[in-house]
């Protein structure tokens, strides 16, 4: 597949993982509004931060390592051997989902049961449901690896939606099943999420379509593992190249969810403030979430296609060398502006969102404070998120390893500034270490970036380097802004937050109309790539 080509599919594939990740985000953000009226903070503090850590560190330890491995390089390839070595994430989520439920269970603080009853309900079925999650493991690495948007977004918006029904369901008819309600929930996500994939493939492998694009797996039964004569189970390059990001992995998710397994190990805050902790969180994750994760995740996939890991800059194809350099750079100056307009408008606008959201329970306290200084944090996340997703598509396995002792490094620190920071700082503490732990992160990411290019002629880092005057808008809206918050919001009523409102969105406008036309190749390039299907289809 020609390097233009894979562009248009992967910005096919962010946009749409874009437009899915906002249900995602929309809908647990309304369903978060919702059952603030019906249930305690302590309950959902269990539910989002205990058990979801449980369930996303069974799949993150399970899977991550294999996706990245298995997605690197061309999709020409022994395709038995991969999905050999995919199915092994199983047994390996197995090991986990037991492991940590019996930590869960018996090492940790048990919430007092008439606040939070069937706790270790909650346990099994999260843990299961991660392992349900891992089956449909193979179909997802060959929906992605061939760039099956359409697919991705109904399986997980299926899931979505499924699960959120349940659970409004369920809580407006019986609240006082607790735990059961989100077990129940998440067992449906699951099931219905891997149902969807292996429906699709059922349908699909040896049908005339796939046929005609030379699909490499022709039966249901390749789907699962198979042995091969006179052959290796596996493709042991893409094993050793797993088990080098499975070390990298697990340290990541200590640095992704750091301020989680603080909060769930060392008992920093009650289960009440980690529910006010978490919501404020998603609040603030959710432009971050729904926008530079599918950025990541499908950028990946097209600079480990267009480029070759491993390789010396010299050595690739140079036009194949000249359009990755462009897209990084137009890339991290996209994230780079969202990330400006989030931390600029985020810092006078937290408070009215929180009050808007959950009313004075939000808004009183640390609330507003923990949100500003997210919109600091989602700046970091940004510009991490496009540096780290190029590293992690060209390194080769020696590289990678070098990795792992910077990231183990980061993990050591990142912990002990995390502990710190809470009992000097209470929550906000969290946003802080992860501000740092991320900026040496994004540090590391640049000079492997640097050093990558500097024997050619291509200099994607200026990319991070935005037009002077656009720098100046920005900090005229953030004062005025500022001063518009102090004087307007938000004990003086309804018309004064309109007020506040009003000034914000002049302000943005002249901001969004600065960048049009200071950052012309940038608005061409998310035009041509991100929004040319929409724009077709309105026209």
């Amino acid at each position: 597949m020609a390097a233009q080509d894979v562009l248009g599919q992967t910005a096919r594939l962010a946009s749409s993982s874009a437009l899915l990740q906002v249900l995602f985000r929309v809908v647990t953000f309304a369903l978060n509004a919702f059952t603030l009226r019906y249930l305690s903070r302590e309950l959902i503090g269990v539910v989002n931060v205990r058990l979801t850590l449980l369930y996303s560190t069974v799949v993150f330890l399970a899977r991550e390592a294999f996706r990245r491995a298995c997605l690197s390089g061309s999709t020409k390839r022994n395709w038995t051997k991969t999905i050999n070595l995919l199915w092994l994430t199983v047994p390996l989520g197995v090991f986990w989902s037991v492991f940590l439920g019996l930590v869960w269970l018996h090492l940790l603080e048990v919430p007092d049961p008439s606040v939070v009853p069937h706790y270790q309900a909650g346990v099994v079925a999260f843990g299961l449901s991660a392992i349900v999650e891992l089956l449909g493991e193979p179909c997802w690495v060959l929906a992605q690896a061939h760039l099956f948007v359409r697919l991705k977004v109904i399986a997980e918006s299926l899931s979505v939606v499924s699960k959120c029904i349940l659970t409004v369901t369920l809580v407006i008819l019986y609240p006082q099943w607790g735990l059961y309600i989100f077990a129940l929930a998440q067992l449906l996500y699951a099931t219905v999420l891997v149902m969807c994939y292996v429906t699709y493939f059922v349908m699909f492998l040896g049908s005339p379509e796939a046929t005609k694009k030379s699909f490499p797996v022709a039966r249901v039964k390749a789907l699962l593992p198979n042995f091969v004569e006179d052959e290796t189970f596996v493709n042991w390059k893409e094993a050793r190249l797993t088990w080098s990001f499975f070390k990298q992995s697990f340290l990541k998710q200590i640095l992704t969810e750091g301020e989680r397994y603080v909060m769930t190990f060392l008992n920093v805050l009650n289960f009440g403030d980690q529910g006010v902790y978490d919501i404020v969180n998603n609040l603030g994750s959710l432009v971050a979430r729904f926008i530079f994760l599918p950025i990541e995740e499908s950028f990946y996939v097209f600079f480990a296609k267009v480029l070759e890991r491993g390789k010396a800059v010299k050595d690739q194809k140079q036009d194949d060398v000249a359009m990755a350099a462009n897209v990084l750079e137009l890339l991290l100056k996209l994230v780079l502006l969202i990330g400006l307009t989030i931390t600029v408008f985020g810092y006078a606008y937290s408070q009215l969102a929180l009050d808007i959201y959950g009313g004075s329970m939000l808004s009183s306290g640390t609330g507003p404070d923990l949100l500003r200084c997210y919109s600091l944090y989602v700046l970091f996340l940004a510009v991490n998120g496009v540096t780290e997703c190029f590293t992690s598509a060209l390194m080769c396995k020696e590289e990678v390893d070098r990795y792992n002792f910077v990231m183990l490094a980061l993990s050591f620190i990142f912990l002990c500034i995390s502990y710190f920071l809470t009992h000097w700082h209470g929550s906000i503490g969290f946003i802080l270490a992860n501000c740092f732990n991320m900026g040496i992160r994004i540090a590391h990411s640049i000079h492997y970036i640097y050093d990558y290019f500097k024997e050619s002629t291509y200099r994607p880092l200026t990319g991070l380097l935005p037009s002077p005057f656009l720098v100046l808008v920005y900090i005229i809206s953030g004062v005025i802004t500022g001063f518009s918050e102090v004087v307007f919001c938000c004990d003086k009523g309804w018309m004064a937050r309109l007020i506040h409102i009003g000034v914000g969105s002049l302000c943005f406008a002249a901001t969004v109309v600065t960048m049009f036309c200071t950052e012309t190749k940038l608005i061409h390039f998310v035009r041509s790539q991100f929004l040319s299907r929409y724009l077709k289809k309105g026209t």
